[in-house]
């Protein structure tokens, strides 16, 4: 980026404090209605109750206040990279969220789409979508290299559910009888299953209780105010030992 794109971001800086979720709602509802595929990528849960609004807006901040030098955010994209990993984020999938979040932008700031504003955001997303589809690509094959490990998503068949005093555990082991990645209990993996009346499937992340090799198990809690999207309540109201779901290889937070 140069000097000029470098400024016109940051200037953006005061707008993004004062309405940042305003935008990143105005992006997500943009980018699902275009690309309805993605709803199976993005938890409708966390983008009804506002929670990855909220988050992409501080995130979006960030990234303009530190324009300059982004490897002060090393950890944050450290995090934001292992996410997207446990939810098998793809790189052609960086070039739908781009367009979308810059005619977000440009909708939302009444900025004209062909202005040097416009194109000094489309440098800066282009340069943190690069960093992130390197530390991603890093992680992947990092999973993959694993003993029993793997990318992406993976059959499992639940085993057994058993009830807890904070909600049922859960445990799921792989479908294809193969050696799963040992973990330990505190990592995290994501589980996808069936939206019931809907075609359409939702992930959520869980805490493993246990990882020990050929399964592993979580606490799976009601969530009171939950949509029809919500994992844990589809999991506790529709699932039965012996059904499916996919689950991304364990990763730590």
């Amino acid at each position: 980026m140069n000097p000029q794109q470098i400024e016109l971001v940051k200037s953006t800086v005061p707008v993004l404090r004062e309405n940042g979720v305003a935008l990143t709602s105005y992006f997500y509802n943009r980018m699902l209605n275009n690309h309805p595929e993605l709803k199976n990528v993005f938890n409708l849960d966390s983008q009804n109750s506002g929670r990855q609004p909220r988050a992409l807006a501080a995130a979006v901040l960030a990234y303009a206040e530190h324009i300059e030098n982004p490897s002060v955010l090393a950890k944050a994209i450290q995090h934001i990279a292992t996410k997207h990993v446990s939810l098998d984020i793809q790189p052609d999938q960086y070039a739908i969220v781009g367009e979308n979040l810059l005619h977000s932008i440009s909708e939302v700031l009444d900025v004209p789409f062909e202005s040097d504003l416009i194109a000094a955001w489309k440098q800066a997303y282009l340069q943190l979508a690069d960093i992130l589809i390197d530390v991603e690509k890093q992680k992947y094959a990092a999973l993959d290299q694993q003993q029993g490990g793997w990318a992406g998503w993976r059959g499992f068949e639940i085993t057994e559910i058993q009830a807890a005093p904070a909600g049922q555990l859960f445990t799921v082991k792989a479908s294809d009888q193969q050696p799963v990645t040992a973990a330990t209990a505190g990592e995290f993996i994501s589980v996808k299953v069936k939206v019931p009346n809907h075609e359409l499937q939702q992930p959520h992340q869980f805490t493993l209780s246990e990882g020990p090799i050929q399964h592993y198990q979580f606490l799976v809690k009601a969530e009171e105010k939950g949509t029809e999207y919500s994992v844990a309540n589809i999991l506790l109201e529709h699932y039965k030992v012996g059904d499916q779901v996919q689950v991304s290889a364990p990763l730590s937070k």
